[in-house]
């Protein structure tokens, strides 16, 4: 037993002018700045760490740990020759005497290789002092050798209120539960939430939710709407959530208030455009069960012509910002052929229509434009923008169609017939429309093929063990943000204006995706492709050798490795436990290092990389 030896050190004040720089101290050499700025800091904060050292014959003491600080605190004397009676405490600094020179030279080197940092809380409140001692936080930064940002984040919870400082310290709370008090200013409430937190290990989220339940997040649609301005000029509160970036909306009340004014505002608006009603919705979109249960007809602006060079402009600039590489002047341009190529509503149109605005997730105002309402469906009609209805619910006093629903399907067969026949002059449009429809861009109701894209599943229940897939087989395309409510025109010709080969890798992705080749021409399709399975998968423990018994895997053990049964390796293996024979084999398969351990030949290399379980070759 190795005896340890104590080692005791005495504290004692000094006189300032009593204290040397050991030759033993390490940094003999400090930048004038370094001083400077750490003396700042000292005045400050104090001296929050003692200077160590040896006592010299002299009376006072050689410094071995605390240089710097030697030096600061020499600086602030000549600055304040009045210190001995304003800081006597720096005049006199304390110091960690060694025992011995042995024991003065060990901290004189651990001095700089480990140092105890301090605990949060402290570091808050030493920053804090700083701050209200008039230093910026760069010089804070450069005092503690951190960052400006690091000064910043505990700045940030400098003004907490005392017991949650406290918490902290005492460790009853983590520093993330301590930020997520600094969204409240009413300090009794967060002593309340204190209490009931404390120890408790509650999340940040359940801390913020306590603090400020009704609180709205700046990124709420509606805040994004509305903005700060309007909202804290019609007497809303903002709070802040400073470690998340993100204001909170205090007064919810207030913010649909204002909301619900805006948005009424910004239908009036339309109403003076021509259209004769606009009304405001305040949900976030308006879905077709909307339509239908107001029974509104729609009807459509015609659609605009560009010319054929604005057609290859559009259709550039189309491709620059599905890059997200197009610039403000690109997406006015852009705008500007879009909105030629939407059309526009003639003043006819909106005299029989109207329009609904909303304001969807991302806070945008939006209209849905051409609503016929049922009071104004015979003037539409009249004028042309609505076809006269083939079919007349009960409580209509027309008369019933002559034309049956059976022989209605059979004229829709027929139309649907010609559009067929007519595609056949351009199979760039129907690959183009194909691709379209297996990307799911058109939304829930833009499928123009009558194909179905059944789930082809290609993914083990164990999900990336050993396994992995092109990108494109496993990265799911970006599809609308509301399915149900989208202008499949438009979409289209957005989809379609990226070119031919962006149409062609999409539709050969998405149908190697669906393939699922019958028995019999599996390996016709595996002939011309090259498929490989070891190309994508590997054997694991998790996905394969802990899912089958222990006798397989001693005989599989022995046969990678071309060794008779008695062979010691090979008994050496059927020992162990068979978790540890799964990871072995494991690493047989997948680690050069075990391999070359084993001083496996070529032919053994070679075996195990083309190896694969009965059922799969």
């Amino acid at each position: 037993m190795t005896k340890q030896t104590k080692i005791t050190a005495t504290e004692a004040r000094f006189a300032l002018e009593s204290l040397t720089l050991s030759p033993l101290n390490p940094r003999q050499d400090v930048p004038e700045a370094d001083v400077i700025e750490l003396a700042e800091s000292i005045w400050t904060a104090g001296l929050i760490q003692n200077l160590s050292g040896l006592a010299d014959a002299t009376g006072g003491a050689e410094i071995v740990a605390g240089g710097r600080r030697l030096r600061a605190l020499k600086y602030l004397a000549k600055q304040h020759p009045d210190m001995a009676e304003t800081r006597p405490e720096l005049a006199n600094p304390m110091i960690n005497l060694a025992p011995d020179r042995t024991t003065g030279e060990a901290w004189a080197l651990s001095e700089n290789i480990a140092r105890r940092a301090l605990h949060p809380a402290e570091e808050i409140r030493a920053y804090g002092k700083m701050e209200q001692g008039g230093s910026t936080p760069a010089i804070i930064a450069r005092a503690f050798a951190v960052t400006e940002k690091h000064v910043y984040r505990r700045l940030a919870l400098a003004h907490l209120p005392a017991p949650v400082l406290d918490a902290l310290q005492a460790d009853e709370i983590s520093l993330s539960n301590a930020a997520a008090f600094t969204i409240s200013d009413d300090e009794k409430r967060s002593l309340e939430v204190l209490e009931q937190v404390r120890g408790e290990g509650a999340s940040d989220h359940n801390i913020k939710r306590m603090l400020k339940p009704d609180a709205v997040r700046g990124t709420d649609r509606r805040a994004i709407f509305v903005g700060e301005d309007a909202y804290k000029a019609a007497g809303g509160r903002i709070g802040g959530d400073l470690f998340a970036d993100e204001s909170l909306f205090d007064d919810p009340e207030k913010l649909d208030e204002v909301f619900g004014e805006k948005l009424d505002a910004a239908a009036t608006l339309l109403t003076g455009k021509g259209w004769k009603w606009a009304e405001a919705i305040s949900d976030s979109y308006i879905g077709y069960h909307t339509i239908e249960d107001r029974k509104f007809e729609r009807i459509y602006a015609a659609q605009g012509d560009l010319t054929e060079a604005e057609t290859e402009r559009y259709d550039e600039l189309a491709e620059l910002a599905e890059a997200e590489v197009l610039g403000e002047d690109g997406e006015a341009e852009l705008a500007t052929l879009q909105e030629k190529l939407d059309g526009a509503f003639s003043a006819e149109q909106k005299a029989v229509s109207g329009v609904m605005v909303y304001v969807d997730r991302e806070g945008r105002l939006q209209g849905y434009e051409g609503l016929v309402a049922r009071e104004d469906n015979q003037a539409a009609i009249e004028a042309g923008f609505l076809r006269k209805p083939t079919r007349m619910d009960a409580d209509d006093a027309e008369p019933k169609s002559p034309i049956s629903q059976k022989l209605r399907d059979d004229l829709d067969r027929v139309v649907r017939g010609a559009r067929q026949h007519a595609a056949l002059r351009d199979p760039d449009m129907i690959l183009a429309l194909l691709a379209f429809q297996l990307t799911g861009k058109g939304g829930y109701r833009g499928s123009p093929f009558g194909i179905r894209t059944d789930d082809v599943p290609n993914w083990p229940t164990t999900e990336g063990a050993g396994y992995v897939l092109d990108d494109r087989l496993t990265t799911p395309t970006n599809g609308p943000k509301d399915p149900w409510n989208i202008d499949l025109a438009r979409s289209f010709r957005a989809f379609k204006g990226k070119g031919m080969e962006h149409v062609m890798a999409e539709l050969h992705r998405h149908l190697a995706a669906l393939l699922s080749a019958p028995s019999d021409l599996a390996p016709v399709i595996d002939k011309q492709v090259t498929t490989s399975i070891r190309e994508v998968w590997t054997p694991t423990a998790e996905n394969f050798f802990s899912r089958v018994g222990g006798p397989y895997l001693n005989d599989l053990w022995s046969d990678l490795l071309g060794l008779a049964a008695g062979h010691p390796t090979v008994t050496t293996f059927e020992k162990l436990k068979k978790g540890e024979k799964a990871e072995k084999l494991e690493s047989l398969f997948g680690d050069d290092a075990t391999r070359t351990a084993l001083g496996l030949t070529d032919e053994q290399t070679a075996r195990i990389a083309a190896w694969l379980p009965e059922g799969m070759a």
